[in-house]
């Protein structure tokens, strides 16, 4: 007797509401599009995200969703295309992930997870390209590369099962100063470092989300991040905080004693602490606790301190001194209400937007953009810091505005890419445990209650054509099929 694949009802009204769901998000972006022709292309641009099986570029789209070959310059032209913004994508992207994703708060504050990542890049002539030195301990990756460098500012999301750092978006923070200060006057012009574009772009986030709680590596701690953040905390009326780690050879001090007397300003520290000394010196005030440590419940000792530092800052942060495996570790929050069982938790889950950039690059291909201009000087691979940059040479306005429409078009396909994998990570935690078949692929530790993103992607591009022939109304239907060479039910069919 022959096996027949019958779906049952219940099943079916699940895969139909997958399909609704997501059309009910990339409808929520027409308001960004000035034109009802450039919202289409960004809705078949992000469903091919979702589905293509190779990173070959805008033409890997064009294969997957089985689009007539006249689109490839269409879909070219949208990430040029003045009828939208990246400003307007991105705030539209905050209302739909505020409005849609479980979110995790601790201490009603959302959690904010920022970081850096680098991408080789070898073109001559496109914009933002540099030298970058990479801290790795993997011996396959060059120490020094040409390449872009991204902030990432993404927002945890999920279940106590699993949780996602869903991407909020990505700008280049490298590179790109002269462009960005491009017809502003001399004292408009501003060159902020890696670390303190952080915070503003954290702090831009939470303007959407409400109080947050950054969380960020030990790269991030330095005097001029925690000044950013307490101006940006003194004019608004939301606050951040940030959690992160100290090195190993960090310096703190204690509070100044009592003012002293006769004349003289009264000290602003008090003795010096060298916190590495702290977990032989106060070994016996260590605590004992369990908390949740990389997903797993886990035994620790700990010592927490509120100590001052940075060097002519002295700003009062609270220290939690880890015992964990026989390793020492040493935790930083500006925060002092936070517990230091949540300061070690939340610190273990920075390790989520890792997980992010890993998927973002192996399976969307959110890195693997083409973008570049003729107007863009050549990269000198040899120029020392003395020497002027290139582009300080630029002074046609048409060559400027070149230039930035395509440093626009990076960032904005790096933009869509977040909203792909963002859309990815909300279908598996609302339809991991409504949709059996989600789980189909082999892993060597199956989960059994929320499907990951690569298993979700490899679901979708097996199961999507055959949702549109069951929902031939839907609107998300309509716009693929109308960019297809052969836009009707058997094409769909036969594709699925």
């Amino acid at each position: 007797m022959g096996y027949t694949n019958i779906i049952p009802d219940f099943m079916t009204i699940d895969y139909i509401d997958m399909l609704k769901f997501i059309d009910s998000v990339l409808r929520s972006f027409r308001p960004c599009f000035s034109r009802a022709a450039t919202f289409e292309w960004f809705v078949v641009i992000i469903i091919g995200l979702m589905l293509r099986s190779d990173h070959l570029g805008i033409t890997s789209i064009i294969r997957d969703l089985s689009l007539n070959h006249h689109c490839y310059e269409t879909l070219i032209h949208f990430f040029r295309s003045s009828a939208w913004s990246l400003e307007s994508l991105r705030l539209a992207w905050f209302r739909v992930v505020r409005s849609t994703a479980p979110l995790m708060y601790i201490q009603r504050r959302v959690v904010l997870v920022g970081d850096g990542m680098k991408q080789a890049k070898e073109a001559r002539r496109m914009p933002g390209v540099k030298k970058l030195h990479q801290e790795s301990e993997n011996s396959s990756k060059g120490e020094y590369i040409f390449g872009h460098l991204f902030g990432a500012i993404g927002i945890l999301a999920g279940k106590s099962q699993k949780w996602f750092c869903i991407p909020l978006f990505m700008n280049l923070q490298d590179g790109v100063k002269t462009i960005l200060n491009w017809g502003k006057p001399p004292q408009e012009q501003q060159t902020p470092s890696h670390v303190v574009q952080m915070i503003d772009q954290g702090f831009a986030a939470a303007k959407a989300f409400g109080n947050a709680l950054l969380l960020l590596d030990r790269y991030f701690l330095s005097v001029p991040a925690l000044k950013r953040l307490n101006t940006c905390n003194s004019s608004e009326s939301i606050s951040m905080h940030i959690v992160t780690k100290a090195k190993s050879n960090a310096v703190a001090y204690e509070h100044p004693a009592a003012k002293k007397p006769g004349r003289g300003r009264p000290p602003k520290k008090g003795k010096t602490v060298k916190l590495r000394e702290l977990f032989h010196a106060r070994a016996a005030e260590f605590q004992t606790a369990t908390v949740m440590v990389y997903g797993k419940q886990e035994t620790v000792q700990y010592l927490c301190l509120n100590l001052l530092w940075g060097q002519g800052l002295y700003q009062e942060l609270r220290f939690v001194l880890v015992k964990y495996n026989g390793k020492h570790s040493i935790f930083v929050s500006t925060d002092l209400t936070l517990i230091p069982e949540d300061i070690i938790s939340l610190y273990g889950c920075r390790f989520k937007i890792e997980c992010t950039f890993r998927e973002m690059k192996q399976v969307i291909g959110a890195f693997d953009y083409r973008f570049w201009s003729k107007s863009m000087p050549k990269l000198n691979r040899y120029l020392k810091k003395d020497e002027a940059h290139p582009l300080e040479q630029v002074i046609d306005e048409t060559d400027r505005q070149l230039i930035i429409r395509t440093l626009e078009a990076i960032e904005g396909f790096v933009m869509c890419s977040c909203i792909a994998m963002g859309l990815v990570q909300m279908i598996a935690l609302r339809f991991s445990s409504r949709v059996p078949s989600l789980f189909f692929r082999y892993l060597r530790t199956p989960s059994k209650t929320i499907a990951s993103e690569a298993t979700v992607i490899a679901y979708l591009r097996t199961s999507i054509f055959r949702l549109f022939a069951q929902n031939p109304h839907n609107s998300i239907t309509k716009i693929i099929r109308s960019k297809q060479q052969t836009p009707d039910f058997d094409a769909d069919l036969e594709a699925s």
